[in-house]
């Protein structure tokens, strides 16, 4: 098991993490499998998105925040929105490992998603598992 802590800088901001999980994959000496992504947070997420184009990841974070307005919320943290934001995303991904690397699509990577930052310490786990 890997595990990486990340520091955020925006209220909303998606971290590009695919080289560490590549690097996790092939230091795991596993060669066919699965990795499993996850972070512990409640207002964070992990996604596969498209790695290519900046522009599209705020276009992303655009609609998220469409979908989830800065409204009056229940929740007394004043998070709302985030830990709404990360339900919708998901805590995690899997990914198979063939040949002792992760099968990313051409245009796929991982990112680790902030939805109530800045943060200092953001954790996300990697786990290969050997199949």
């Amino acid at each position: 098991m890997t595990k990486i802590q990340l520091q955020t800088a925006h209220i909303t901001q998606m971290i590009n993490i695919t080289k560490e999980v590549k690097e996790a994959v092939i230091t795991s000496g596993i060669k066919d499998g699965i990795v499993v992504v996850f972070t512990p947070h409640t207002t964070a997420s992990v996604i596969l998105f498209e790695n290519i184009d900046q522009n599209l990841r705020r276009d992303y974070l655009k609609l998220l925040k469409t979908y989830v307005s800065s409204q009056e919320y229940s929740h007394k943290g004043g998070n709302a929105a985030g830990h709404l934001k990360s339900a919708m995303t998901g805590a995690s991904i899997s990914i198979p490992v063939v040949d002792g690397l992760p099968l990313f699509g051409e245009w796929q990577g991982a990112f680790f998603c902030e939805f109530d930052g800045p943060r200092e310490a953001r954790d996300v786990i990697i786990k290969v598992i050997n199949g």
